[in-house]
């Protein structure tokens, strides 16, 4: 009787084994697509060169006040994972009606950007640095504000002598990639979340060369030297409150916390539209739109 008892549980951790590979296989595969923007925004399409096999799909919306340059400034708009620029068009609407130009991207490995694989903000990075060189490029003495989601809010922390950003709103993000699985797991399976978590990290250097200790934005927030605003939804099951209250302890002054009462994993401008706007619009004008 034992004998067939271990040959069922093995072939279940096998199967197991198998189904964690195939996950781990489908979080980390690039699938190119054509993204449109509303022509509304008047956005100039771009091509950033971001590295070997990075080439990220970008959209460049210049200040109404000039026409072509930044009256208040520049800002990046960062979306998250396994997703594209169209998630951040209302932000972009927003921020160019208050007079800022605005630059959207495809991080490498998402949207119609190109890359070998998606690596959570690792190599992503490299994206968010070819685009703040543009915005500087083309809004020189200009100053510099990001505004990242998630994955794109772990892209910019995660960048190692990126240009200098003069603030930056930082939304929803993880604070290492051990929490960031173990939540997501422990949402769809319970208590089997943290065990099973391990074994997906585990691929990471045998797939992608990659350390889950160089996935920490939280070891690297304390030391970005520019304001922060800080946001996230209190019923985030993705990213806890907990865990964004360590990252916003983690983080050096000036800094706010907003906490969107209610709000889980999702998109906080179309959840508390008024509020972010007026919030948001408030830090920008203090940081970026004040030469």
């Amino acid at each position: 009787m034992r004998i067939p008892l271990l040959s069922t549980f093995l072939i279940l951790v096998l199967l197991g084994a198998a189904a964690l590979w195939v996950l781990g296989s489908a979080l980390i595969k690039v699938e190119p697509r054509a993204v449109t923007l509303d022509v509304a925004l008047g956005a100039e399409p771009l091509t950033l060169d971001a590295g070997p096999g990075r080439r990220v799909a970008a959209s460049y919306i210049p200040a109404l006040e000039t026409g072509k340059g930044g009256g208040k400034g520049g800002i990046l708009l960062l979306h998250g994972i396994h997703s594209d620029r169209r998630q951040m068009e209302a932000r972009a609407a927003f921020l160019h009606r208050e007079g800022y130009a605005v630059m959207l991207i495809d991080l490498p490995g998402q949207g119609a950007s190109t890359a070998p694989a998606v690596t959570f903000g690792l190599t992503e990075a490299e994206g968010v640095r070819a685009a703040l060189e543009e915005l500087q490029r083309r809004l020189p003495g200009r100053r510099i504000g990001v505004i990242g989601v998630s994955l794109g809010a772990a892209s910019l922390v995660l960048c190692r002598d990126c240009p200098k950003v003069d603030a930056a709103v930082l939304e929803s993000m993880y604070p290492s990639i051990e929490e960031a699985v173990e939540d997501r797991l422990r949402i769809r399976l319970g208590a089997l979340g943290a065990p099973l978590s391990r074994l997906l990290l585990w691929q990471l250097p045998l797939r992608l060369d990659i350390h889950p200790a160089q996935l920490r934005p939280i070891a690297h927030v304390g030391s970005l030297g520019m304001p922060l605003l800080i946001a996230a939804g209190s019923a985030d099951r993705h990213t806890t409150l907990a865990e964004t209250e360590r990252l916003y302890a983690a983080a050096a002054a000036p800094k706010s916390l907003w906490v969107v009462d209610g709000a889980a994993h999702v998109d906080l401008h179309g959840y508390a539209t008024a509020e972010y706007e007026r919030r948001i619009g408030a830090f920008l004008e203090r940081y970026v739109a004040g030469q």
